[in-house]
C-alpha cells in the first residue's frame, strides 16, 4: 500500500493543508467587528450554523425581500499583489448593497464567503473586518460567512470573495417607478475611482507599461499606485433612502458598475425612452483620464467599461430635481445634472452629447 510523504504515520486533515484550528483562531478575531454591526433586527453574533433576522423588529409592514449577490473581480489582485487587505472587504459589500437600494430596499443583513489555498488568519481577519465596515457604512448587519481552505484549488497567499445581501422595500415603494417619462432630469453622483470593475484592463496596463504598485500613483501624488487602486467603491446606501424617504420624488436608480452607464442606464427606463447625456457633465476622475491615456482607449470603450467619475444615476421630475439633489448633496454626495430622459425609438438606451474629459 502507498503512502504519504510524510511516512506511515497517521494522516490528518491539517497534514492535506487544511487547518481547522486556524478557522477557530479566525472566528475569535474577527467576532467583535462582526458584533459591531448589529442593528434593529440583528445582534450579529456569529457561530451558528445560520444567521437569524426578525424583519418585524425592523418595522416593515408590507415588505418585499430584495437580494443581491457580487464578487469584487480582479480588484482582489491588486489587494494581494500589494498585500493591502483592509478595504477590498468595503467593495465587497458596496458592490452588492448598492444593487438593492436602486430596488428602493433598504439592506438588512449581509454574509460573505472568503476562500483560499491556505488561511492566514491576519489577512482573511483584515478582509472581514473591511466587510464589518462596509456593513456599519450600508447599514447592514453581518450575520454571518464561511471561510473555506481549499489547498490545490488556490495557490498559497491567493483567495477569492463573494457576498450576498438581503434588503427590503415596502411594497408600494419599489423602484424603479411605473411613471418614468420624458423631461424626467438625469443627476449623477460621483464615484469614488474605479470601484470594483475594469481591473483586469487596469492591471494589463499597468504590466504592460511597466510599472509596479508601489510606484508613485502619477494621477494622485503622494500615493502608492497600489493604494491609489485600492480606493474602495463608494457606498451610496444611506444618502439615497435618505433622499428616497424625505422627497417621495426619487423614480429610479441605476447601479454604474461593469457596462459603464451605456449598459446600467437602460436597464431601469421604460420602453420607447432614452437618457441624453451630457458628457461635458461627467467629472471625470483623474485615474480615468490617465488609464485612457495610457491605453489610447477610445471614449466609447471608456464608457462601457469604467464608471468614468459617476458610481449612480438617480432620476427625479424636473420640478424635484432640486430638492433629491439638495438631500443627497446634505449627506454628503457630490451631485451633477447629467440630462434627461427624452422620447427614444423603441428599444430604451443611451444618446450621448459632447464628449468626455480624457485630457491628461
Amino acid at each position: 500500500m502507498a503512502t504519504g510523504e510524510s511516512g506511515d504515520g497517521p494522516y490528518t486533515y491539517a497534514s492535506a493543508g487544511v487547518d481547522i484550528d486556524r478557522g477557530n483562531a479566525l472566528v475569535d478575531r474577527i467576532r467583535a467587528s462582526v458584533r459591531s454591526t448589529a442593528r434593529a433586527g440583528a445582534d450579529a453574533e456569529i457561530g451558528g450554523f445560520g444567521g437569524l433576522f426578525d424583519i418585524k423588529a425592523a418595522g416593515f409592514k408590507d415588505p418585499v425581500l430584495v437580494a443581491a449577490n457580487d464578487g469584487v473581480g480582479t480588484k482582489v489582485k491588486v489587494a494581494i499583489d500589494t498585500g493591502l487587505h483592509d478595504t477590498v472587504g468595503i467593495d465587497l459589500v458596496a458592490m452588492s448593497v448598492n444593487d438593492l437600494v436602486v430596488q428602493g430596499a433598504e439592506p438588512l443583513f449581509f454574509l460573505d464567503y472568503f476562500a483560499s489555498g491556505k488561511l492566514e488568519v491576519e489577512v482573511a481577519a483584515s478582509v472581514v473586518e473591511g466587510i464589518a465596515e462596509g456593513c456599519r457604512q450600508a447599514g447592514a448587519a453581518l450575520i454571518g460567512g464561511e471561510t473555506a481552505e481549499m489547498p490545490g484549488l488556490y495557490a498559497d497567499g491567493d483567495y477569492d470573495l463573494a457576498g450576498f445581501a438581503v434588503g427590503a422595500v415596502e411594497r408600494a415603494e419599489i423602484l424603479p417607478a411605473k411613471d418614468i417619462g420624458v423631461g424626467d432630469v438625469l443627476l449623477g453622483l460621483a464615484s469614488s475611482g474605479v470601484h470594483s470593475n475594469g481591473y483586469s484592463l487596469v492591471r494589463r496596463l499597468v504590466s504592460d507599461h511597466r510599472f509596479t504598485f508601489e510606484d508613485p500613483a502619477p494621477y494622485q501624488p503622494g500615493r502608492a499606485l497600489g493604494r491609489a487602486l485600492l480606493e474602495p467603491t463608494r457606498i451610496y446606501v444611506k444618502p439615497l433612502l435618505a433622499a428616497i424617504r424625505e422627497t417621495k420624488a426619487v423614480k429610479a436608480l441605476a447601479h454604474i458598475t461593469g457596462g459603464g452607464i451605456t449598459e446600467n442606464l437602460p436597464r431601469v427606463l421604460p420602453a420607447g425612452t432614452a437618457a441624453r447625456i451630457d458628457l461635458a457633465a461627467i467629472p471625470v476622475l483623474p485615474v480615468f483620464r490617465w488609464l485612457a491615456g495610457l491605453g489610447r482607449i477610445e471614449e466609447a470603450e471608456m464608457l462601457r467599461t469604467f464608471n468614468c467619475g459617476i458610481g449612480m444615476v438617480v432620476v427625479a421630475p424636473a420640478a424635484e430635481a432640486d430638492r433629491v439633489a439638495a438631500v443627497l448633496e446634505g449627506a454628503g454626495e457630490t451631485v451633477v445634472r447629467l440630462g434627461e430622459i427624452v422620447a427614444g425609438d423603441g428599444s430604451a438606451h443611451v444618446v450621448y452629447d459632447g464628449a468626455l474629459d480624457l485630457s491628461w
